[in-house]
């Protein structure tokens, strides 16, 4: 009798009915999810839709750079960093719904390797000094940089003094994010790159596409892109981005700190970034062609 078996192979055995109960309630609860948009990759795919979207740049008739032009930070890399421009980091936790669809603030900011004007990459050059839009920027001119108004929120690209709990994840430097609304932490101002000619350029307008510094109005450092500290986002692998001024043996701003702001080509070619990367030798030009 010990081997007689006391029940055939299609008896349902231990707490089945407790496991069937829970499977329903796993798949019901997913088709709940999927109903309303909430599973992780529809959140990916509506983050990517929105945020892509192609956004156009200005188109400078003068070569100078205006409040209300809409621009891209390009850094144009180095032998161990490709080229990469000012992001807006946003993950599926950025996401928010009131009052409509868009990147909630704080949000992180990181340099990515693909060069398109999108939504994602689009900054607006804000006056904070009263200045109208459509007035010439000048060197050493206090202004904000703002992301577009509307998945992007309108949010500022700001930067503090470094603390224990604020700092920068890989590097530990300075941070850099974009919040919501403006104040004297969201100041920047544009500097020549080149050290001997910053007191000759300054008060001279601001030429586009070109190589300049970003100077954070408070602390005084400049925006950089650390090739060395990589980080893992949803758009693929980024460099780190934050306001640290890195210094050579000439005591010159190294290329992690050099940032051309890019406009559309007038003649609609897409970006002059490839076109015009050299400092500009016209801006006193600039200075008699917009006397204001």
């Amino acid at each position: 009798m010990a081997h007689v078996r006391t029940y055939r192979t299609h008896v349902k055995t231990g707490n089945w009915n407790e496991d069937l109960c829970l499977e329903e309630d796993a798949k019901k609860e997913y088709l709940e999810k999927k109903a309303r948009g909430e599973l992780t990759a529809q959140k990916v795919d509506f983050l990517k839709q929105n945020i892509l979207r192609p956004v156009e740049l200005s188109v400078t008739k003068d070569g100078g750079l205006h409040f209300g032009d809409v621009v891209m930070l390009v850094n144009m890399g180095s032998e161990n960093r490709e080229c990469s421009a000012v992001c807006i980091n946003a993950d599926t936790n950025s996401l928010t719904k009131i009052p409509s669809p868009g990147i909630k603030a704080p949000c992180e900011i990181s340099a990515g390797k693909v060069i398109q004007p999108c939504i994602r990459t689009a900054f607006i050059i804000t006056s904070v000094d009263g200045s109208p839009e459509g007035s010439t920027l000048l060197f050493e001119q206090s202004f904000a940089l703002k992301t577009t108004s509307d998945f992007a929120m309108g949010l500022y690209l700001t930067s503090d003094l470094r603390t224990f709990q604020k700092c920068a994840k890989k590097s530990r430097l300075q941070e850099v994010n974009v919040v919501d609304g403006v104040s004297f932490l969201s100041w920047w101002k544009i500097v020549h790159f080149d050290p001997q000619e910053r007191l000759e350029y300054e008060g001279h307008p601001v030429p586009a596409n070109v190589k300049v510094l970003v100077v954070h109005c408070k602390t005084n450092q400049a925006l950089a892109v650390l090739g060395d500290q990589v980080l893992w986002t949803t758009y693929g692998k980024e460099y780190e981005v934050t306001a640290h001024t890195f210094l050579d043996s000439h005591k010159a701003e190294r290329n992690n700190n050099h940032w051309v702001l890019c406009t559309s080509d007038p003649a609609g070619d897409g970006l002059m970034l490839l076109n015009r990367t050299e400092p500009a030798a016209n801006s006193k030009e600039l200075t008699q062609a917009n006397p204001d």
